[in-house]
């Protein structure tokens, strides 16, 4: 009997805390992503959190409180969900193109490549490029992590190596409009379309270590070529998919890393979701983990030698960064070492 009182108050309490964390998500949508006047978002968004809370403490019996706390949830969750992204608004310049690619046997052909010359964050000259790539000549897969602050979050790219010495870097970001900056907290809410870098590294890697100020590492991965041409032809996939219907940008499940992980999973290849998917600070460490990475030196020495944050910053010769960002880096692991590229923001 004591057991079973017990079990029912456990149960309780867990209702109770999820109905609670669910009606301040709700206050939170229509704060964030409801109507454009403040007044107008933050009376509906008291005014639900106010009625919910008064409906948990007046109602009774127990279960018909807990359905009049759940309904306005759920009104609340259906219109967001009607919410549609576009890719039809002011765009800021450095994100105004979005990518398009055509595959023609091994031939890879990308459509608006950004190859931006910055004189500082805003200020640049635009460079829209159409580039081609033999799929054929892959040699493998890297990842970029640029950190502004603590290490415990970052932001993650992906690059391929082709054999001619040309490389592809893809930054998954938000989409923002003019006047628009980036909101940790908003970017869980339906804010930012999602957007596909496509980029020459001395732009996308460049403008992080130089006018950003950031803090970049770059690590070589093992794998197939095979594998890599596969990840890249699925995000290909997805870059002409979001040309045609766009997509949201959330900071948990879609974002630089997750979305990577995502890739990884369609191509059969992603691992077990893991915590440092998350605080992807710490991705390197889940690659080391997997081999995926030079092992053959510790986790500290290997995180020394990819910084190469001083070489972005001194590489006077633009066709020559991508190069001189590689020299002295450890090694990329035999492709025997790995059987999976592992995942990156």
């Amino acid at each position: 009997m004591i057991l079973s009182r017990i079990n029912r108050l456990v149960l309780r309490i867990a209702i109770s805390l999820a109905l609670a964390i669910a009606i301040l998500w709700a206050g939170a949508a229509l704060w964030i992503d409801g109507p454009e006047s403040p007044v107008l978002a933050g009376t509906l968004a008291g005014g639900l959190v106010l009625l919910a809370g008064l409906s948990a403490l007046m109602v009774r019996p127990w279960r018909r409180a807990v359905v009049a706390v759940f309904v306005p949830f759920a009104i609340v969750l259906g219109w967001w969900l009607t919410l549609a992204p576009s890719n039809q608004r002011d765009w800021q310049p450095d994100v105004a193109r979005l990518p398009t690619a055509t595959v023609d046997g091994s031939i890879l052909t990308l459509h608006n490549v950004r190859n931006f010359a910055y004189r500082g964050d805003q200020a640049f000259t635009e460079r829209w490029e159409t580039r081609t790539y033999d799929l054929d000549t892959l040699v493998g897969f890297d990842l970029f992590i640029s950190f502004w602050g603590p290490t415990a979050y970052g932001h993650t790219i992906a690059s391929w190596e082709f054999a001619d010495g040309r490389q592809l870097a893809v930054s998954i970001e938000t989409r923002k409009e003019i006047g628009e900056e980036y909101s940790a907290l908003r970017g869980f809410f339906r804010q930012y379309e999602l957007y596909y870098v496509v980029a020459d590294e001395r732009d996308v890697i460049g403008v992080r270590a130089n006018q950003r100020g950031e803090t970049v590492y770059l690590y070589r991965l093992g794998g197939a070529p095979s594998t890599a041409r596969a990840l890249l032809l699925d995000y290909v996939k997805e870059i002409n998919a979001i040309s045609e219907r766009p997509r949201w940008y959330n900071a948990l499940t879609h974002n630089c890393t997750t979305t990577i992980w995502h890739h990884t999973k369609a191509i059969g290849i992603g691992p077990t979701i893991d915590w440092r998917l998350l605080a992807n600070g710490y991705v390197v460490d889940l690659a080391y983990d997997r081999g995926t990475v030079d092992t053959g030196l510790g986790l500290d020495e290997l995180k020394r030698r990819s910084d190469i944050t001083a070489r972005a910053r001194t590489t006077g010769d633009p066709e020559a960064f991508s190069r001189a960002i590689r020299e002295g880096l450890p090694p990329r692991p035999d492709h025997g070492a790995a059987s999976a590229v592992p995942p990156a923001r």
